[in-house]
């Protein structure tokens, strides 16, 4: 298991672009074949991917964690951006269809992850905290959940919430995660932009055209900078850091948050015009 220990805003601000690729993006998930987990320090989050082809893939539990399960300490939220997969938890199974997600809670559970056509696997990702408690398994149609449209065509960030795991839907000790689509001919996401002292959040963007990228702005709102990110890679978004961007065409992200608390209103706002 990859470890990510994150920079402050101290270091953050002498930090090269390498540097800050290195940091705060993951550009290398989503290998076929293979599970891959990264531990990051801040809020000991882990993030991680299965894509299984023929062969079902065992979620691992790395001596990293000093458990005899992923999920013995831990809650766990798996979203599909692929193909149709199934994810057996404890000789339950699970099936996800895209957009679709899976919270599974604390306890001991033997966990795999596979296709229903391996031509077209699925493609799901991992995002996991510690957990303090036992709350249900969950399984999440993202059809069934209803919208939150917001933004402007006028502004160009007209664009559509669905909130999957969160304080009034599917209980979780800290986890919260849904994702965004933005619409046709908007490209902008989170903006006006805030940051949020009370929980770190990560962002998975998905559905982009290979050819095409989005400009990922972060940082304090003073010493703005920015990431070219590319699709199915993720970014790690700090306390103190804004999350923005802007795509060269439309797209969708995963967003992803554990913290001190699950409400998600609780933002510190930020006014474009003070961005620097």
């Amino acid at each position: 298991m990859k470890i990510v220990q994150l920079a402050d805003e101290t270091r953050y601000a002498r930090m090269s672009t390498d540097e800050l690729r290195s940091t705060f993006l993951l550009d290398d998930l989503f290998k076929p074949g293979i599970v891959q987990l990264a531990y990051v320090d801040l809020d000991r989050t882990v993030i991680g991917s299965a894509v299984p082809l023929a062969k079902p893939l065992p979620l691992p539990c790395p001596s990293l964690l000093r458990a005899t399960s992923f999920n013995e300490r831990r809650e766990l939220g798996i979203f599909n951006i692929g193909g149709k997969g199934t994810v057996h938890v404890d000789g339950e199974t699970h099936s996800l269809g895209n957009c679709d997600a899976l919270y599974l809670g604390r306890g001991h559970y033997s966990v795999s992850f596979s296709s229903v056509e391996p031509n077209d696997p699925a493609e799901l990702y991992l995002l996991s905290y510690p957990a303090h408690a036992s709350h249900p398994n969950s399984l999440i149609r993202s059809l069934d959940v209803p919208s939150l449209t917001i933004g402007d065509s006028a502004t160009a960030n007209h664009r559509s919430i669905y909130k999957l795991i969160h304080r009034d839907g599917a209980p979780s000790c800290q986890l919260v995660l849904g994702f965004t689509k933005v619409h046709t001919g908007s490209v902008w996401n989170t903006m006006p932009p805030h940051t949020h002292m009370r929980r770190s959040e990560i962002y998975l963007y998905f559905d982009l055209p290979s050819d095409q990228r989005v400009v990922h702005l972060m940082g304090p709102p003073s010493q703005t900078r920015h990431l070219i990110v590319a699709s199915k890679q993720v970014v790690i978004s700090p306390l103190w850091s804004i999350h923005a961007g802007v795509g060269t065409a439309s797209y969708s992200f995963c967003w992803g948050m554990g913290g001190e608390n699950q409400d998600y209103s609780d933002m510190d706002p930020v006014r474009i015009a003070d961005l620097i």
